[in-house]
């Protein structure tokens, strides 16, 4: 693995709060990972925090609930924002976007917390395979259980 990789991986991983897997030979996973995380996300000018919110928000935007999903579950794992902090970066988001789009994320950050809450009552990690499947198929189409 070359150095560009490794870097994108790892911050990968770090954006993502779970452990992504090398996967070799798919061009769009390959453009995600060099380029998008080993270039991009590794600018050192904006926070993790900073990008996460405009992250969340532009998923917002374009309605896409399943990746405000991973970035919120993500946020939290981070430590870059609270539940409280999310539930008003929605309200705010409602202003600009519009109601539908706003309670979405809202009904996004009320999902993820209380299936944390959840699992933490019942002393349970969270499914890593889940998420990581989650990834994969947000970066290339497909899950690792797809031939």
């Amino acid at each position: 693995m070359d150095e560009r990789r490794r870097k994108g991986l790892e911050k990968m991983n770090e954006v993502y709060g779970w452990e992504m897997p090398n996967i070799e030979g798919d061009p769009y996973f390959d453009l995600t990972v060099d380029h998008l995380f080993g270039d991009i996300w590794n600018r050192p000018s904006l926070s993790m925090r900073e990008k996460r919110i405009m992250t969340l928000t532009a998923v917002t935007a374009v309605g896409r609930q399943d990746l405000a999903e991973i970035q919120v579950n993500a946020a939290l794992l981070n430590g870059e924002l609270d539940e409280t902090e999310l539930k008003d970066i929605a309200v705010f988001l409602t202003q600009y976007l519009g109601f539908p789009l706003g309670s979405g994320l809202n009904g996004t950050v009320d999902k993820v917390a209380n299936k944390r809450r959840k699992a933490a009552e019942r002393g349970e990690a969270e499914d890593k395979k889940a998420n990581v499947n989650a990834a994969v198929k947000m970066s290339s189409g497909r899950t690792l259980d797809d031939k």
